[in-house]
Order: C-alpha cells, then sequence, then structure tokens
C-alpha cells in the first residue's frame, strides 16, 4: 500500500450477516436426503425416537438407530398434511417459501397450501449450538460483531483487513467461505456505509448472496422499494404511510420532514425521514442490553375466562414466575409490565402499565399484569396469554440499580409492536 492510499481516511463498511433458511440448514445436515424438498420446521420439539419408530415400522428387517439418520427413506418422515394441532411454522425451506408457506404461520394453514411439504418438529439445542459456532468463526475473523439473534449478526468492516477492498466484498468472501467450512451452512451478506442499509442488502441476493451498497446506490437500488423494506416500518406504519400515497423508500423521501414529524410524530417522523435519506449512526456494539423480557403460552385448547378461570390464573402465575425467575437469573429490574392476548379469531391485544419502583418480584408483576388482564375485553376465548417486564435496569452485586437498559431504536419497537384492539 502506498503512502497516499495509507493516509486516506477509512470509509465506514458495516455488515448484516443472515444465515440461510437457518434452522431448516441445520437439519438438512441430519438428513441430506431432505435438501431441495419443501421443508418446515414447527409445533413440538424434536423426537428422534418418534421419526426411528415410524421408519421401523415401515422399514422392518434391519436395525435403525441415531447412526442411520441420512439413510432415512424420504417416504418415512411426517407431512404437512397429516398435521393435526395449533402449532406455528418455526422456518421453512425455500422450496416451501414458494408456496406461500412462511414463518409465524399456522400449520394447518400452511398444510392446504404445500401439503406434501415435510414436517420437521424443532431442536433448539442443536440450533444455538450451530449459532456458536458461526458466530466465533466471525469473531476470530472480525471482532466487532453485534448479536442480533441466534441466526444473524452485524460486523464492523471498517478497520478489518479486506473490509475496505471492493466495498468490504473480500471479507465477505472470506466470512461466507469459512462459516461453510466450519459448519456446512451458508449466509448472506449485506455491506453498506451503516446498518439500516446492510440490513436491506442482505435481502438482496438470497441464498449465499453478497451484496454491496454505497451511498450512491440510494436513489437508484434503494429508493424503488416498498416502504416495508425498511426495518422498523411494520405493518400499522406502512398502512398509515400508504393511506397518504406514500409507497416506496423514494416516495417517503420526497416528504418533507416537517410534515413526516407533524403526522407521525416527533421522534418517529423525524427517523422515517433520516431512514428514507439512508441515514443511521448506530455504532455495532459488542454487547448489547435487553429491552424486556416476557413468557408466553399457546393453550392446546382454547380457554375461556369465565368457563377456565382456575386453569387460566394458574397459567397467568406461573408465567409471572417464569418472568421473574428470568429477571432474577439474569439480574435486571423492570417497571413496566405488560400482558399479551390472543383470541380465538386470531386478533391480539396488548396492555402495560408502569409502575413507581423496579421490580422482579413474581407476586408485583402477577398483580400489576392482572391490573392489565381488566382492561381488554374477555368474552372471547384465548389461545395464546403472555407477561413481559420491560424498562429494564442492571442490578449491581448489591442488589442496587445501575444505568439502565438500553433501548433500541424508538422507530423499530413503535412500528413492530403488536396492533391492540382499540
Amino acid at each position: 500500500m502506498t503512502d497516499a492510499a495509507a493516509a486516506q481516511p477509512l470509509i465506514r463498511r458495516t455488515a448484516h450477516l443472515d444465515m440461510d433458511a437457518f434452522y431448516a440448514s441445520v437439519e438438512c445436515l441430519r438428513y441430506p436426503q431432505l435438501k431441495g424438498l419443501p421443508m418446515v420446521i414447527g409445533g413440538a420439539r424434536r423426537s428422534e425416537d418418534d421419526l426411528l419408530e415410524r421408519v421401523r415400522r415401515a422399514r422392518p428387517g434391519r436395525e435403525w438407530t441415531a447412526r442411520h439418520l441420512a439413510e432415512i427413506p424420504v417416504d418415512c418422515f411426517a407431512r404437512l398434511k397429516d398435521y393435526t394441532g395449533r402449532g406455528v411454522i418455526t422456518t421453512a425451506t425455500y422450496a416451501a417459501r414458494q408456496f406461500g408457506v412462511g414463518s409465524a404461520m399456522g400449520l394447518m394453514k400452511a398444510a392446504r397450501l404445500c401439503p406434501q411439504a415435510i414436517l420437521l418438529p424443532v431442536d433448539f439445542d442443536e440450533y444455538r449450538r450451530f449459532s456458536r459456532l458461526f458466530k466465533a468463526v466471525i469473531a476470530d475473523i472480525a471482532p466487532v460483531m453485534e448479536d442480533r439473534g441466534v441466526d444473524e449478526v452485524y460486523i464492523d468492516f471498517t478497520h478489518v483487513p479486506g473490509g475496505q477492498r471492493a466495498g468490504g466484498r473480500a471479507l465477505a468472501r472470506l466470512i461466507q467461505k469459512s462459516i461453510f467450512e466450519a459448519t456446512g451452512l451458508s449466509c448472506s451478506i449485506g455491506v453498506a456505509p451503516n446498518k439500516l442499509l446492510a440490513k436491506m442488502a442482505s435481502e438482496f441476493n438470497k441464498p449465499n448472496g453478497i451484496s454491496i451498497l454505497y451511498e450512491a446506490d440510494l436513489q437508484p437500488r434503494i429508493w424503488p422499494l416498498p416502504c416495508r423494506k425498511i426495518n422498523g416500518i411494520g405493518p400499522k406504519a406502512d398502512a398509515r404511510l400508504q393511506s397518504h400515497g406514500i409507497r416506496t423508500i423514494g416516495e417517503l423521501a420526497a416528504r418533507d420532514e416537517a410534515w413526516l414529524v407533524a403526522h407521525f410524530g416527533k421522534s418517529y417522523g423525524a427517523w422515517l425521514h433520516a431512514a428514507a435519506w439512508g441515514r443511521d449512526e448506530r455504532p455495532v456494539v459488542t454487547e448489547s442490553e435487553p429491552v424486556s423480557m416476557s413468557r408466553e403460552t399457546t393453550f392446546e385448547r382454547d380457554l375461556h375466562a369465565v368457563h377456565d378461570r382456575a386453569e387460566l390464573g394458574a397459567i397467568f402465575t406461573r408465567l409471572a414466575e417464569r418472568v421473574a425467575a428470568d429477571l432474577q437469573r439474569k439480574g435486571y429490574a423492570g417497571k413496566t409490565i405488560g400482558i399479551k392476548l390472543r383470541y380465538d379469531d386470531f386478533r391480539i391485544a396488548t396492555r402495560d402499565a408502569t409502575v413507581a419502583d423496579y421490580t422482579q418480584d413474581a407476586r408485583r408483576i402477577r398483580q400489576v399484569a392482572g391490573q392489565c388482564l381488566k382492561r381488554v375485553p374477555l368474552d372471547k376465548r384465548l389461545r395464546l396469554l403472555g407477561v413481559r417486564v420491560g424498562n429494564l435496569v442492571r442490578l449491581g452485586a448489591d442488589g442496587g440499580l445501575l444505568l439502565p437498559a438500553a433501548a433500541q431504536a424508538p422507530a423499530a419497537s413503535a412500528a413492530d409492536r403488536e396492533p391492540e384492539l382499540f
């Protein structure tokens, strides 16, 4: 490198890495015979014993053990068309997604769209193991990494060798290759001037793609996209934007910031304007604090607040106790306590209340959550019940309060919040 090149300031390069159909890809390592087939993962936790028992009945006369998983005939796997229950899809292969099947969809609905899809239960222990593996690979190459969940991370490329070459493509290729060699899994990477654009770029060339964005790409590549492509614009915000004739990011960028503030509020309106212009100053952080902790459960059958009061009360208390135990184990306390209900018609209600003092006490959480429960209609049967504690602070070793937990961008939390009934 010449002295002149070395003297040039480095351009900020941020990457977003997203594993491709992560859970399904992990399952295909265990069952390579399923690769390329429509497959969904969801419902109960995985049990190899159930599958082995099925293949023993279908293919008697030989030994079938966990050593023979890759040899199990495809026709011995459970099919989505035979599923009955209330489970939802955790993830689906790209072959299944072509039929309109997607994450968070009910398995019964998915069975109508793609009845031939293979159905596998989840194996969170295995997914977490592979998550640790691929993140360790990244950390060895580019140590400034922000964990965003089991299958995605942000990475600061700016000061890493190869992070500036071809906009970061050289480093992205190295990371892709290293992850595949260590795990057998593929990933997609977007590299851009900031996290907002990198997140969008990682979706451009899935699966196993690399997309590079520069500031000059904003108008030709970003502005034609629908507003929902911005992480932080949820369905409710998008519907409001469309009601004003704003469908693309370019149309959003054309609106005056003052107009957006007047219609969407000071914080969110200003963020919308900045996001449309590709502005995002958030750094890649190696450690982050949780915004909230929650526990929820979907019932085996719909429950009614009157007819099933005792059962619902016991579940409600148990959820509060589990949230409290999570807070105590991880050293947090919170002062915003809320509930989430899903009715039998799939509509959702959320309510919360903020108390004067931070707490991690199960009885206090149960009490305030119960008060929130009185503020929602309880005339319909319920599919799901959840308890949440937010506005967290970390507790010191002596039990004293430390700094508040880091809040997420207000735009993202406002846009993605579950819709209330009223």
